[in-house]
């Protein structure tokens, strides 16, 4: 299931948008409908498991990372396909982020990347030692995925995948991602943190920046309340309702960097 908003200038970027854990690809109508309302073209990719009137996670319905990240490599894939000369953007959110820089990592690189309240969740990035994630990932995950072969409500994440959530909960637990890092990404990209974002921490988005990313690749823009306009948000989840400052600069960002701007 995809958003998307046609007749796109000629040379515009097509942003494909990586939603967050636990969210359709729904969610995303607003944000879809910013990005076309400035002339480009966006589509929200299907998030498994929770897009409507497909398979839940079960016991006999199980994926992981890597199988998130095919699914983003085969929409990449098609995207150029339909236009080779038009440049494809990756917009992860939160775990979105994760999945995305999973897939420069591991893939063909897209043009560019952004991630919004995307993180590395090591725990010792977090607000009170990080004890709340520690008892998810050591605790709630590995139980509930073991007794019902999935992670269920009202658990964050549910209903997740057990393989998915058992990788992150590691990933709490080590700080190490479940895709390999043989070099970091090169991808133009744009690394968005949100102000008192208690899901990803300016801590845990400035791990992902470096440790995935090299950093003349990376503009980082944290996003303040303070920039935040009247009736908007920047809450780790309800900025997608309203996306404009979010949206603008990302256009300013790949204006600057990107193939249409002046660099490399």
């Amino acid at each position: 299931m995809t958003d998307h908003v046609s007749a796109p200038p000629s040379g515009s970027p097509l942003v494909l948008i990586a939603p967050a854990m636990a969210i359709g690809s729904a969610y995303y109508r607003p944000l879809v409908e910013a990005f076309g309302a400035r002339g480009w073209e966006a589509r929200a990719l299907s998030r498994r498991g929770f897009e409507r009137g497909l398979p839940r996670a079960g016991r006999g319905n199980d994926w992981t990372y890597a199988d998130e990240i095919a699914d983003i490599a085969r929409a990449v894939e098609s995207a150029r396909a339909e236009r080779p000369s038009r440049p494809v953007l990756l917009l992860g959110h939160s775990l979105g982020g994760q999945l995305v820089a999973g897939h420069e990592l591991t893939r063909a690189p897209a043009d560019g990347v952004i991630t919004v309240g995307g993180a590395i969740p090591h725990y010792r990035h977090f607000r009170y030692g990080g004890i709340p994630l520690l008892v998810m990932a050591a605790g709630i995950v590995p139980v509930t995925t073991t007794l019902f072969g999935h992670l269920p409500k009202p658990a964050f994440g549910g209903p997740g995948a057990r393989s998915l959530m058992r990788e992150w909960a590691r990933m709490v637990l080590t700080g190490r991602t479940p895709y390999p890092v043989a070099h970091p990404v090169r991808t133009p990209s744009l690394i968005v943190s949100l102000d008192d974002d208690d899901l990803a921490p300016r801590a845990a988005v400035d791990a992902m920046a470096g440790e995935l990313f090299t950093a003349d690749a990376v503009e980082r823009w944290h996003y303040r309340d303070e920039e935040v306009p009247p009736g908007s948000s920047n809450d780790h989840i309800a900025w997608v309702r309203t996306p404009e400052p979010v949206v603008d600069r990302i256009i300013g960002w790949w204006a600057d960097r990107g193939p249409c701007g002046d660099a490399p």
